[in-house]
């Protein structure tokens, strides 16, 4: 009787242990995409209600990290910032001014767009493994 030998190489990502990295790497990238948007998110409200607008509280609104798996979309704490929000203590004085409430709009906004946008740039390095 005659005996045949099947030889089997695997190989890919998962096989080969690199499963977890791409993982981590395809959440960082995610992440990465959503604090952008949001900034860029907060820079389109802010350009639409601010009046009269120099340029510099625009210019320090940032996308911070501040732990592994948490981005801080801030102002850089200008000192007039809680007064455009509307959480500052001029503004209970001076009920003329209510604020802008862009940071509160905006995460309002991306708490209905979030999934959307991580699953695109997910589904954008999937296409990169193929």
């Amino acid at each position: 009787m005659a005996s045949y030998g099947i030889s089997l190489r695997l190989k890919g990502p998962v096989v080969e242990g690199r499963g977890p990295a791409i993982v981590k790497a395809m959440t960082e990238i995610a992440l990465e995409e959503l604090a952008d948007y949001t900034r860029f998110e907060v820079l389109m409200q802010l350009d639409s209600v601010l009046v009269n607008p120099t340029g510099y509280y625009e210019s320090q609104i940032m996308a911070d990290r501040v732990a592994p798996d948490i981005y801080s979309i801030n102002d850089s704490g200008v000192i007039y910032g809680p007064w455009l929000e509307g959480v500052g203590s001029r503004n209970r004085d001076r009920p003329g001014f209510p604020g802008y409430h862009t940071f509160r709009t905006v995460r309002n906004r991306m708490a209905q767009k979030a999934m959307a946008i991580s699953e695109a740039a997910i589904a954008r390095q999937m296409g990169a493994l193929e």
